[in-house]
């Protein structure tokens, strides 16, 4: 997995611009502090950790992908190489790339799926569009079973049997029962005067024929 790594060193953050064919993290920011004027004066501890370099270590870096908030103390020169050297995916597979690009997500904090804690109770929420179904997330019953399976009818077709009062499926038989039923109870004859009454014949006649339609097909 090549990838080569321009890095920002910031804080203690590991963010970074990367350049290849996956992102690298950068070493946190240079951080320079007001040391006195005589150079000379700088305590042993914050010379440079580089090998040979006896300079005043004002700028840290992390020593390891391990151990980001442990840090050494460099030069200005020897935080830059350091800097450019850094990859902190360097010796990870692509598996451990993918694994901890997913932790970072999260920013390093447990997750688990939508009710897998036991904590998420929908029956305490407000679900107007019937999303989580009268047994709970999906609609799985309690005792195990499956939820219910929609017919294999069009919203049209639902809305007939509906009008109707039938459910999916009926014989052609049972349907022209039913539909002599309701026109006997709705016809003019039988309500005379009522509008409500007709505009319901109406219904019942218009989703008469697309269920006869639909079963003799």
């Amino acid at each position: 997995m090549a990838s080569q790594v321009r890095s920002e060193v910031a804080g203690g953050n590991r963010r970074a611009h990367s350049y290849g064919t996956m992102a690298g993290r950068a070493a946190p920011k240079l951080e320079t502090f007001d040391w006195p004027r005589d150079r000379g004066n700088v305590p042993r501890e914050r010379r440079c950790a580089w090998d040979g370099c006896d300079q005043p270590g004002d700028h840290r870096a992390p020593k390891s992908r391990d151990s980001l908030n442990d840090y050494q103390w460099l030069c200005l020169d020897h935080a830059r190489e350091f800097n450019r050297a850094w990859n902190y995916y360097q010796g990870m597979s692509d598996d451990e790339v993918e694994a901890d690009l997913r932790r970072d997500t999260t920013w390093n904090r447990p997750t688990w799926r939508l009710g897998g804690n036991g904590a998420f109770r929908p029956d305490k929420l407000a679900d107007p569009l019937g999303l989580f179904g009268e047994h709970g997330p999906g609609g799985a019953p309690a005792g195990g079973g499956q939820p219910p399976v929609r017919p294999p009818i069009s919203r049209e077709e639902e809305r007939a049997y509906a009008t109707l009062g039938l459910e999916y499926p009926v014989t052609a038989d049972n349907l022209k029962t039913r539909y002599k039923v309701l026109v006997k109870e709705y016809h003019p004859d039988a309500n005379p005067g009522d509008s409500t009454a007709e505009d319901r014949l109406k219904d019942i006649n218009a989703a008469y024929r697309l269920l006869r339609d639909a079963v003799n097909a």
